[in-house]
């Protein structure tokens, strides 16, 4: 592969994982990241490893449209000739498109690079690495099934008690049960039992009434007070993903409080990634909050 960005690769939009990945390793062994996809990447970062290309790139790709070289220099406070031997070597790479017209030189970031860039630093530091289905270590008095009609108001309780925590959801009050029914996805709302009592539950609602995102849920899960650190989140996180992945949902997603840093490892452990934090999203209690936004991603055609 040349260390030009690969103009066909990456031209199409963000995906999850534009490159193909390895086959996920051992558990405990480090993801490899393929020999020819991290030569490309080392080349970006050497032409990258300037500050002036740096400058450059950043003030070509916000502009709103071509700039010139001359004007290029006057912002960076280099001469034109320092200016287009920098940005010679960021067209070669692939990261800006030099156009001429008759004595003026046009500069044009490379919509390629957009994602391309952003998706080799994801790629590095392990963001598109191979992730696990879901927990393989679910304790064994904990049970499964479908959530029924009688369950309701003890789904509810335990709803109000995640609420209490301060650190499950920006709802201040229980949906009554028509909301809930009319949210939640029929084939995806779970709970998970211990001696026949309901301690959990899980539930997918969708993100979209529009047929394009028909396979995109938005999740929920829930462990009730006292039952905590018990491994029912791993449970209820098992059925969930794997019950999403045979119907076809083909991406997962949940916002987190940063606090809640239980609920975010147990999602990682289901092959949720985090996507990245939603600063100032919604108040609660009268306090500007964010949250952890997470994303996980169907394997399977």
């Amino acid at each position: 592969m040349s260390a030009t960005i690969d103009r066909d690769r990456y031209s199409a939009g963000v995906t999850a994982s534009p490159l193909p990945l390895a086959p996920a390793p051992p558990a405990g062994e480090p993801a490899q990241l393929p020999a020819e996809d991290a030569a490309t990447y080392a080349s970006w970062f050497a032409c990258l490893a300037e500050p002036v290309r740096i400058r450059l790139l950043h003030a070509v790709a916000t502009a709103t449209g071509p700039v010139s070289v001359g004007r290029l220099a006057e912002l960076t406070g280099v001469s034109q000739a320092t200016c287009s031997h920098h940005l010679r070597k960021l067209a070669a790479t692939g990261f800006v498109v030099l156009r001429r017209e008759g004595t003026w030189t046009w500069v044009t970031v490379n919509a390629a690079c957009c994602t391309g860039l952003p998706h080799a630093a994801d790629a590095v530091m392990g963001l598109l690495a191979p992730r696990p289905c879901c927990p393989e270590d679910l304790p064994d008095d904990v049970t499964v099934r479908a959530l029924e009609d009688a369950d309701w108001d003890v789904v509810r309780r335990i709803y109000a008690e995640g609420i209490a925590t301060g650190h499950a959801t920006f709802e201040t009050e229980v949906p009554d049960q028509r909301a809930l029914d009319e949210k939640w996805l029929p084939q995806h709302r779970w709970v998970a039992e211990i001696d026949g009592q309901i301690v959990g539950w899980t539930a997918v609602s969708p993100t979209s009434t529009r047929e394009v995102y028909a396979g995109v849920g938005e999740t929920s899960i829930y462990v009730g007070d006292g039952h905590r650190g018990r491994g029912i989140g791993r449970a209820l996180i098992h059925r969930q993903v794997t019950a999403a992945d045979t119907a076809g949902l083909w991406t997962l997603q949940t916002s987190i409080f940063p606090e809640n840093r239980a609920s975010i490892a147990l999602h990682h452990s289901a092959g949720y990634r985090t996507l990245g934090v939603r600063e100032r999203i919604g108040r609660h209690h009268g306090t500007w909050r964010d949250t952890i936004f997470l994303e996980r991603r169907r394997s399977a055609p």
